[in-house]
């Protein structure tokens, strides 16, 4: 809101992998379309409410290829006792 920028939302099921066994991740735990599409879309709709202007989407559940400038840190918690 500060400097006036732009938000684009793309649904990432892959956040929700389970490392906890084998040599490919599980992605069991992630929501069903049913329910996942339309808590993206309430998401995107209260966030361009917050905004005050509409919010970009990508194609939900699509292969999309995205490019962009990430201006700040990421962090993803791995627990190498807990493989969740």
């Amino acid at each position: 809101l500060e400097v006036n920028g732009e938000i684009l939302v793309i649904s990432q099921f892959t956040l929700m992998a389970s490392t906890k066994k084998g040599n490919r991740p599980s992605y069991i735990r992630a929501a069903k379309h049913e329910t996942a599409i339309p808590l993206y879309e309430y998401f995107c709709n209260e966030l361009s409410i917050a905004l005050g202007k509409e919010v970009g989407t990508g194609e939900f559940g699509a292969d999309m290829k995205v490019e962009l400038l990430n201006n700040g840190p990421v962090t993803i918690c791995m627990d190498t006792k807990n493989k969740e």
